[in-house]
């Protein structure tokens, strides 16, 4: 009998410590993929040390951002909000960049999950920093789930539908890779928030970033939390284009 006892005790232990690392790969998955119903506070920090065109000087950004998932009727919802701040740049230059939103519609399935609304600038941004410009336009995006885990990609399309006529009109389309593969005792590896970007009006890609990212889950105060850090080299060497960027991420996060 104490030896059955054992065995079911030893059994449980094992069951609830793979339930426990399961959680913590899906929550690991579901931080690096923008479809997911995932509460999260994301503060990020970008620094650029170089530029193309053989530019001195340095670069760094910092950004707010903010995902809400919600219902609305039978749907499944996504708000984001992401606020930037530029601290330098070549131009010796700070302030508030111009604000960017998105609404998705998500529908899971039994691969994954895709997502289909609409994304829009405002320019809020201060005068050295805003585009002056209005744009909106539709948003596309799926993640593919397995057991090493996550791939997809997300699509952002801007369309510009007015603003202040001395600055340039904003069309782009900007294409964001996703690649997560789970590690152990909560580490993930994988691509970067990095964003190929399209203009339209200048019929030729403006950014082409290739870029890498370590993750690391934890659980600080009873919250889990995602720490970040990045590199990604720029093969758009038009000056004066960043070359490097090195990104550090903190992520809170709080499960629905």
């Amino acid at each position: 009998m104490f030896k059955m006892t054992a065995i079911s005790v030893l059994f449980s232990s094992v069951a609830v410590m793979a339930a426990a690392q399961s959680s913590d790969q899906d929550l690991g998955q579901a931080a690096s993929d923008p479809t997911a119903s995932l509460t999260a506070y994301i503060l990020q920090d970008f620094y650029t040390p170089n530029y193309h065109g053989g530019n001195d000087g340095q670069g760094n950004r910092l950004q707010f951002r903010m995902a809400l998932p919600y219902q609305l009727g039978s749907t499944n919802n996504i708000f984001r909000i992401t606020l930037p701040y530029v601290t330098e740049n070549l131009a010796n230059t700070s302030g508030l960049s111009d604000v960017t939103v998105f609404n998705l519609t998500t529908f899971d399935r039994t691969w994954g999950r895709f997502g289909l609304g609409g994304v829009a600038l405002a320019p809020t941004g201060s005068d050295s920093q805003s585009a002056e410009r209005w744009a909106i336009g539709p948003a596309a995006g799926f993640v593919a789930q397995s057991d090493w885990g996550i791939w997809g990609a997300f699509n952002q399309n801007l369309l510009d539908i007015g603003g202040d006529d001395d600055h340039a009109q904003v069309d782009v389309s900007i294409l964001q890779p996703i690649v997560s593969l789970n590690l152990a005792d909560g580490w993930s590896i994988g691509t970067s928030d990095m964003s190929i970007t399209y203009d339209w009006n200048a019929h030729d890609f403006i950014s082409l970033p290739l870029g890498i990212q370590l993750n690391r889950l934890a659980n600080i105060g009873g919250k889990p939390v995602q720490f970040g850090l990045s590199y990604e080299y720029n093969f758009y060497d038009d000056a004066p284009a960043p070359k490097d960027t090195i990104g550090f991420t903190i992520k809170v996060l709080s499960p629905t």
